[in-house]
């Protein structure tokens, strides 16, 4: 295989000067037929044709050369005496050299022209490659990705046997070859024929190895590889410097997280525990003899923060499922009274002196939901409505068809206004609108909230009233397109 590149290289090399020969003899040809009409002066002109056309095809070489043979044609053939390279008169010997000067002038200006034209060609070509690949690695986001599209275009550009393009990294080490094992040529040469450093700003990333039988590499070929491997060199920092960007962000975002959650969780179980462990610790001392209304006090305290407590485990556990994305539905078509309404009793039990209505009409259509986490969508609202609402006002769970295939629900209070950029960011684990010190809570409720509702294909968001505040959110009421018929009864 590599003795038929050689030829077929060296063939492409002779062939040139070979058609300058053969361009020449055809034009002597011709002309000799007609020699007894023609003039000097056309005939030397006839020549400078394929002095041309040699010059244009092949460059200056074969141009030359066509240049020389139409001399010693012009001298041998057509000026007397016919058949040798003696010139008789002084005319001749001007005409001779005038006609070498001007073919040898249009020869070079002709190569020039072909050379300067393929330089432009091929520059244009690398341009435009260039820009193929930069923008191919330009839209890339992995590492292996880069490789593989660096590899092929690598291949393709320089028309290769096999292209190896190795990295090296604490992180991902590897390497890419072109083409794949299965289609690779066995009887490649053990080095390289040109390869290329990946050379970072502070150390070497990698290698391009390429393999390439027959032609040689040329100096624009090696200067073109070399920009590939820079421009592969500036994809690969931007991926690993958005990596590593991206890895300090979320070791960033994981200490503030782990931070605000071990803030809230301590303060909120502490108060509870501190309450069930005076009350349990009273129950049990043998010092004081409890009357029966004081027991059931301190049994009801125990039982109040042990439900917060199991609110507030609840709620711990519900965030990790959303945010693993191991939330489970167990949906199926209820009514929404009926889910909101257990809800609102426990708020009316916890509540200091709040009103707590439901505007909830009988033919709202049934809704196909979770209702365990419905119900909990509910707890967190009302909870939250309690604790920002001033004491013996009106807390209010309003729901109304919004479409066919939807119905919205509110949750208001009178409670004060929330400002704009708090509305946006209320939904967020432990954002807080007040001071900890000043309102308990994780700061997980809404956003538990949000992740229910948006795992049944819902939407919710805060809005400030006239008078309060309330939070809405939507829920589907169709499944494919078709909802229940709900029974007369």
């Amino acid at each position: 295989m590599r003795h038929i590149w050689t030829f077929l290289a060296n063939e492409k090399r002779v062939l040139p000067y070979l058609l300058s020969i053969v361009s020449t003899a055809i034009v002597t040809a011709g002309l000799l037929a007609i020699r007894e009409r023609m003039e000097i002066a056309t005939v030397a002109l006839l020549y400078l044709l394929p002095v041309g056309a040699s010059a244009a095809v092949g460059g200056l070489g074969p141009g030359i050369l066509a240049a020389l043979a139409a001399f010693f044609s012009l001298n041998y053939f057509f000026l007397p005496p016919y058949g040798t390279l003696l010139v008789h008169q002084s005319q001749d010997i001007l005409v001779l050299l005038m006609f070498l000067v001007l073919a040898v002038s249009i020869s070079q200006l002709v190569g020039r022209m072909t050379t300067s034209l393929a330089t432009a060609r091929a520059r244009e070509h690398e341009t435009t490659r260039l820009y193929e690949l930069s923008l191919t690695l330009s839209k890339l986001h992995r590492e292996p990705d880069l490789l593989t599209q660096l590899a092929q275009h690598t291949l393709e550009t320089f028309q290769a046997n096999q292209v190896e393009v190795f990295t090296e990294s604490e992180n991902q080490p590897g390497l890419i070859r072109m083409p794949e094992t299965g289609e690779v040529e066995t009887n490649l040469p053990t080095q390289p024929t040109a390869l290329a450093s990946l050379q970072g700003r502070q150390h070497l990333l990698g290698e391009i190895r390429l393999w390439r039988s027959g032609r040689p590499f040329s100096p624009a070929e090696e200067r073109l590889l070399r920009t590939y491997a820079s421009q592969g060199v500036l994809a690969l920092e931007r991926i690993r410097l958005a990596a590593s960007e991206r890895a300090a962000r979320v070791l960033e975002e994981s200490d503030r997280i782990k931070s605000a959650l071990l803030s809230s969780v301590s303060h909120e179980l502490r108060t509870p525990l501190a309450t069930i462990k005076a009350a349990v610790t009273s129950l049990r001392s043998e010092d004081v003899a409890w009357e029966a209304e004081a027991r059931r006090d301190l049994l009801a305290a125990v039982e109040e923060e042990t439900d917060h407590l199991n609110q507030l485990v609840g709620n711990l556990l519900n965030m990790s499922r959303i945010e693993a994305g191991a939330l489970q539905l167990k949906r199926r078509w209820n009514v929404l009274a009926e889910i909101a309404a257990p809800a609102a009793k426990r708020a009316r039990l916890a509540g200091q002196g709040h009103r707590i209505e439901l505007d909830i009409p009988e033919e709202l259509p049934l809704v196909y939901v979770d209702d365990v986490l419905m119900e909990q969508v509910f707890n967190n609202l009302l909870s939250n409505s309690l604790k920002y609402s001033p004491p013996s006002s009106v807390i209010k769970i309003t729901a109304r068809p919004q479409d066919e295939a939807t119905v919205w629900v509110q949750v208001d209070n009178q409670g004060p206004a929330v400002s704009e950029s708090d509305l946006e960011k209320i939904f967020d684990k432990f954002h807080r609108v007040t001071a900890a010190d000043q309102i308990t809570g994780t700061g997980l409720g809404l956003s538990i909230c949000k992740g229910i509702v948006a795992a049944h294909q819902g939407r919710i968001w805060a809005e400030n009233l006239a008078g309060g505040f309330a939070i809405r959110f939507t829920l589907p009421v169709q499944v494919e397109g078709v909802a229940p018929r709900i029974p007369s009864e």
